[in-house]
């Protein structure tokens, strides 16, 4: 079996019906299901199947629900690969989470947990200020980094070669998109999110949630997990809490984070999480790598037939 390395996915790869065909076909993810909604104290699991949307979309919600189905998604597998032992793991930004619950450096339950009021600080940080993000397609990154300081923002992810997101005031942001040309920038997008992610905006969703984590018990990873502030494994719990914590606020080093992964020669990945999103920015980091993107059955058992 090809050595394989776990991807779980990040804020905007939610989508309605997420794991819904997988709570009516197995019991496994059926009874995670049941298990989340109790542990959160609201129904996950069905605003992952029916919405609305806006719900699902909320931080508060999203986030809980990726870890979810990136967990799901790895259970399946596990049971009709019983043989498959990953080498490595990562996750964008709330999917670094996932990828540490799936290496068992903390539990399922106590991730859940980690992660709902994650998305709870999040979104109070998002509500108190005016945050706005900003894609810029095309541009070099020490030309983008100039920019996001002429424009007083900070660089929230690197997440491909010509794809980095400045995160900011809607004022900052809306002064990046003014100036992007003159920094040779091809393109600048502004993002339909609601605040201004991995800024310093999200101070105090970072001060609150580094409280939460001092009580998280984190145990050193059965296998490498790859941090976003660092782009490099971490395995010391207390070095695993300080990552997770500046993340927050930090940039989410994702071109970095998979070439640190090619580099010690891995060439199969795993993308656990719905929408493709990771599988889509592998590529631009790397076009020989083959990434495996499960997100439904279908996808799923396509995936097992591969790996078989």
């Amino acid at each position: 079996m090809q050595q394989t390395v776990l991807l779980f996915s990040g804020q905007g790869a939610q989508k309605m019906g997420m794991g819904m065909d997988w709570m009516e076909g197995s019991k496994t993810a059926r009874k995670m299901a049941e298990q989340a909604d109790q542990i959160l104290g609201f129904p996950i699991s069905k605003i992952m199947s029916e919405g609305p949307d806006d719900e699902l979309t909320k931080t508060s919600r999203c986030q809980p629900a990726l870890f979810l189905h990136g967990l799901m998604a790895l259970a399946l597998i596990r049971e009709r690969l019983p043989n498959l032992a990953p080498v490595a793991a990562a996750g964008l930004s709330l999917g670094e989470f996932t990828a540490h619950a799936a290496a068992g450096s903390f539990s399922f339950e106590d991730g859940l947990r980690m992660v709902a009021r994650r998305g709870e600080f999040m979104e109070a940080a998002c509500l108190a200020t005016q945050g706005a993000m900003a894609a810029m397609i095309g541009g070099e990154e020490q030309k983008v980094r100039a920019l996001a300081a002429a424009a007083d923002v900070d660089v929230a992810n690197l997440n491909a070669p010509g794809q980095i997101v400045l995160s900011g005031t809607v004022a900052g942001i809306d002064s990046a998109m003014a100036q992007a040309k003159d920094f040779g920038v091809r393109r600048a997008i502004k993002l339909n999110v609601a605040g201004a992610y991995h800024s310093r905006l999200m101070q105090s969703a970072q001060d609150q949630l580094a409280i939460e984590l001092v009580s998280l018990a984190i145990a050193p990873p059965a296998m490498p997990v790859l941090c976003n502030f660092g782009a490099c494994p971490v395995t010391d719990p207390a070095e695993i809490r300080k990552m997770l914590e500046k993340q927050v606020t930090g940039s989410v080093r994702w071109t970095e984070t998979i070439q640190a992964l090619v580099a010690e020669g891995h060439r199969c990945f795993l993308e656990l999480g719905p929408s493709k999103v990771i599988a889509g920015l592998v590529g631009k980091i790397d076009k020989d790598i083959r990434v495996y993107s499960v997100e439904d059955f279908a996808s799923l058992d396509s995936t097992i037939a591969a790996l078989s």
